[in-house]
């Protein structure tokens, strides 16, 4: 799928642990779509109030602190709606009450899409291992679109108290190194990823991360057609008949 033609959905929402893992991860992506019109929200589970190793700050001015960063990096990258749902960071499980509150928001604001981690990766390379939130809001997300989210049946009360209807996500996108099916060419939004980045000032430091950036995205681009990539595994749920229906109203 490297060289399909670029896919723009209606309607994108990401759903993610902490205000960076976006930045890090798709931003590239999300650039291309704001680009090109699509409506996208952020999902943000947790603040990221335990991510800045200074204990002269509260875990409240932490939190301020993250949240605030994120909004200036969904700025840059074109993005309008973030939600934040202020789990407990480094804490984060994939419980029955977090599955709720991400079908919520899939049904309020009913994306085409959703993007999110791969919550089966636990070793990353030689360096790192996986952080058990991103595992965790990756599996909540996924549980949460398939099949919760487009049962209404399940969580019947949101629809009662709040009138958000059942919803079927079209496509997941599930960020990935080893498993992908397709790759994004984010050629001409990858200085729009950086600098979002850049945005998470309480993360980087005195790092700049453009060098690593521009790595990693032509380490995922080689063999493409393409200077600078991100890669998916995606999964279509929904076929291309039945979503034109569900567009058109007659479902």
């Amino acid at each position: 799928m490297a060289g399909s033609a670029f896919y723009v959905p209606e309607s994108v929402m990401a759903i993610v642990a902490h205000p960076d893992d976006i930045e890090f991860s798709f931003a590239g992506t999300m650039a291309r779509w704001a680009r090109a019109g699509a409506r996208i929200c952020y999902v943000l589970c947790t603040s990221g109030d335990v991510g800045i190793a200074d204990l002269s700050l509260t875990r409240e001015q932490a939190a301020a602190i993250r949240e605030e960063e994120a909004r200036k990096a969904a700025e840059i990258t074109g993005v309008k709606e973030i939600v934040f749902l202020r789990e407990p960071d480094g804490m984060l499980q994939p419980t029955l009450e977090l599955r709720k509150k991400l079908v919520r928001e899939i049904r309020r604001f009913r994306p085409e899409v959703v993007v999110t981690g791969d919550p089966t990766v636990v070793w990353a390379g030689e360096e790192y291992i996986n952080h058990p939130d991103h595992r965790a809001a990756s599996l909540a997300a996924l549980e949460a679109v398939f099949p919760a989210a487009g049962q209404p049946h399940l969580f019947q009360e949101i629809e009662q108290e709040e009138g958000f209807k059942a919803h079927k996500v079209r496509k997941v996108y599930a960020t990935t190194w080893d498993h992908a099916n397709l790759y994004v060419d984010i050629t001409d939004t990858i200085e729009i990823k950086i600098e979002a980045l850049r945005a998470h000032k309480s993360q980087m430091g005195d790092w700049d991360p453009a060098d690593r950036i521009r790595q990693w995205a032509a380490e995922r681009a080689k063999g493409k057609e393409m200077l600078y990539a991100e890669s998916f595994r995606v999964v279509t749920l929904v076929d291309d008949q039945t979503w034109a229906r569900i567009c058109c109203g007659q479902d």
